[in-house]
């Protein structure tokens, strides 16, 4: 789900009370459509392993920081899908790669 404003259509992301910049307080919640784009992409690695850190562009316009499962690292544009998943015992929103 991700917020949108009734009057203006533009979406929201993080959840706010108000839309930045108009200040309109109408904001709904609108079922996303959990595809997107990666903006921007960063490979963590360590002893215990690498992991990714993305900026994906959804479609409806908010980026957001997540992680991209199943690869290390993507081409920015690369389109992704978003996903519920289990990591270090919490639930949160990643992405995997939907075309190469």
């Amino acid at each position: 789900m991700i917020q949108r404003s009734r009057t203006t259509g533009q979406y929201v992301f993080y959840p706010r009370v108000a839309a930045p910049g108009s200040g309109v307080a109408d904001l709904e919640w609108v079922a996303a459509s959990g595809l997107g784009r990666i903006y921007s992409i960063t490979v963590n690695r360590a002893r215990t392993g690498s992991y990714n850190i993305a900026l994906v562009e959804l479609d409806e316009g908010p980026r957001l920081m997540t992680r991209i499962e199943g690869v290390e690292t993507a081409p920015i544009g690369t389109r992704v899908k978003a996903r519920i998943a289990e990591v270090n015992g919490e639930l949160t929103v990643v992405f995997d790669v939907v075309e190469r």
